[in-house]
Order: structure tokens, then sequence, then C-alpha cells
């Protein structure tokens, strides 16, 4: 059977504008340039690792991040990767950095700062477990078929969360490890992925085995664009590992404001650290999820719209009409505001301030 979508987005991946913004995405995705995995996994790191304190970890960082830029552009001038690949190298420094970092966790903004081996932090994670993995047809057009790797575990407290019986239970997946982890990707890459799509859930709890699977897969020359799906409450420490790793990103930007993301998600400082994390990833392959809540188009859509023209003009931004109420809108009465799914006139609304803003926005919410 023909799958429409996939009709769909060969015609829009052709697109010259679509193209020119999520640039890295297509080069990695049409195998003109190799991952950045496969870039890092290239750069040699001399020094043993486990003997360096934290701080020398970070300067020692600091350096191989100049390297990785540098070998990056050379790839772009000349189309080739001529380094081998590496007995030690700036992925086994990114995976020693989150080693210590677990151990007093500070992946995300919450910073519970527990012994992720011995104890469990807000998002209740304390094994890498998955709730499914497969080809997604659903996700943005340039992204399909996604291949996509649902964790159990959040960071996030959503009221109306649609995925709420793995997000708030991790203990609802099924146990893995890095291998098993990198056995997947290439299983979803052999059937046909255009992409690795960490999500769940939230995938920043599990970064390290996310990394060391990253690692294996770089060492079986699989190369494939790495994305990271995700609510972007993380820390600048796991951005920085991230961001030599990742090539294309969907952060979601879900309120415009602090009062509604601790009333409707219980996350303190939201709109700062959301936005300073999105100014982090400036200048890469980047769809920005929107996810419009009725009742909130002045307070959160048109403040969300307005700081991506302002700071991320070049961004791919989803403008996203799912939403229906669920989870506790729908089993408790604090929240009548949004118990209903969102009006057409509601979304025109947003759809025409998206437009009166210049921002690339149909060619990927229309579909």
């Amino acid at each position: 059977m023909i799958n429409h979508r996939l009709l769909i987005a060969e015609e829009i991946n052709k697109d010259p504008e679509l193209k020119k913004r999520l640039e890295w995405y297509f080069l990695v995705l049409e195998k003109k340039v190799p991952s950045k995995i496969n870039i890092a996994i290239r750069i040699p790191v001399e020094e043993r690792l486990e003997e360096l304190a934290y701080e020398e970890l970070w300067r020692l960082h600091e350096e191989k991040s100049k390297e990785f830029k540098e070998l990056k552009e050379e790839v772009l001038d000349k189309g080739v990767l001529e380094k081998n690949i590496q007995e030690r190298s700036y992925l086994d420094l990114k995976i020693e950095i989150v080693k210590r970092i677990v151990k007093s966790c500070i992946l995300c903004e919450r910073r519970c700062k527990v012994d992720r081996e011995r104890e469990i932090g807000f998002c209740r994670v304390d094994k890498t477990r998955l709730s499914e993995y497969f080809l997604h047809y659903g996700e943005e057009l340039p992204l399909i078929p996604s291949g996509t790797i649902f964790f159990t575990g959040c960071n996030f407290k959503c009221v109306y969360c649609q995925n709420w019986s793995i997000s708030q239970y991790p203990e609802n997946g099924e146990e893995v490890n890095y291998i098993d982890l990198a056995n997947i990707q290439e299983k979803l890459h052999g059937i046909g992925a255009k992409n690795i799509n960490w999500v769940g859930g939230e995938p920043t709890p599990n970064l390290l085995d996310i990394l060391k699977s990253m690692k294996e897969v770089a060492e079986r020359d699989i190369n494939i664009p790495q994305l990271w799906n995700s609510n972007m409450y993380l820390t600048e420490e796991s951005m920085k590992v991230l961001l030599d790793v990742i090539d294309i990103w969907l952060p979601d930007f879900k309120y415009g404001n602090n009062q509604c993301a601790l009333k409707y998600s219980f996350v303190p400082n939201y709109f700062e650290i959301i936005t300073r994390n999105l100014l982090i990833i400036k200048g890469e392959s980047i769809i920005i999820r929107h996810l419009v809540l009725p009742e909130h188009i002045e307070c959160c859509s048109k403040r969300v719209l307005e700081w991506i023209a302002n700071n991320l003009p070049e961004a791919v931004v989803n403008i996203m009409d799912q939403y229906h109420p669920d989870y506790l809108v729908l089993s408790t009465d604090k929240y009548p505001e949004i118990k209903r799914r969102v009006s057409e006139k509601e979304m025109l609304e947003v759809y025409r301030y998206a437009d009166s803003l210049g921002l690339y926005w149909r060619e990927i919410s229309l579909y």
C-alpha cells in the first residue's frame, strides 16, 4: 500500500528553502557527509580519561570541540572523511563526562544531584527502559520514515500528557543496555529509517546509554542522522555533550511564559531555560514544535512564535493542532480551561500570526 505522506514528503523535500534551513541534516541523509558521531569518533584523545578530574575533562572537551569544528569544515570542503576511527576519541570523552554527571545527576535542569546508580530523581528513571521502537510515518515530513525509539520516564509532569502511561511510569518499559540500543539503530537503519529519533517520555535521563550506543554504531560504520526529540529542559552541560553528536534537533517549545509551564508541566524557570538551549543550537538543523493549547493563544502561542521570529528566524517550525484533553485534565476538574480541543478559529489565528512574522511553517504543519 502506498503511503501518501511519503509521496508528499518526496515533493516537499525538494524545496530549496527547506534544504537550506536543514542543510546539515540533508547532507547526512543524502550520504554527502558523515554523521557527527562518525566525525567525533575520529578525533583522538591521548589522555587516560578515568584519571582526569571533572574540571579537566571539560577543559579537554573544549579543546576537542574546536578540533571537531575544524574537521567538520574539512569534511564539508572535501566531501570525504580521511581520518580513521580512534581507539580513544572525542566520543569516549563525552561518555566519561556523562558517567561523572550521573553520579550527582544534573542531566536536566531539575538538577536532582542524586547518584543514579543508587537513587531515583524527579524523572524516576533508574534503568534505561524502552516502551517501543518502530518506523514512524507520523513525524514531520522531512523525517519520515523516522526510526523512533521511545524511552519511558520524563522530567516533566504534563497534566495533559498523551503518553502518560510511559512518561509517568518508567517501570512500564523493557530494560535495555547500550548494545541493545545499537542493535535497534542498526535494525531501523536496515529497514529504511531516515534517522534515529531519540524520544520518550524524554530521552535526557538516558543520555549515558545513548552515547555509548552511538559509539557502537559509529564503530560499525553506520551513517544515519541522529535526531534529538526533546522537551529541551537540559542543563548547559548536557547541551555541550550533545552539540557535536546530534545532526538534527526536534525541540518542543510549549509555553510562552513560566506561569503556564509551572501550572501544566510543573516546570520552574521554563522560558529562560528553553530559550537559552535553543540559542545554543542556533545554526544547526532545527524543527521547532509548538503544540497549540486552547485558551493559550496570547499567553503562549503568539509569544513562542514571536521569540522564534526574533531569535531563530532560520528555523523550521511545526505548529501542531493535535492537542486533545488527556491524563489529569480528563480525570480531574482542575483544568477546565484546557478540557477541550483547540478550535478552528484559534488555529487560524495562530497560523495568520505565524505568516505575519514570516516564519517557515506551512510546508511542515499542514500535512
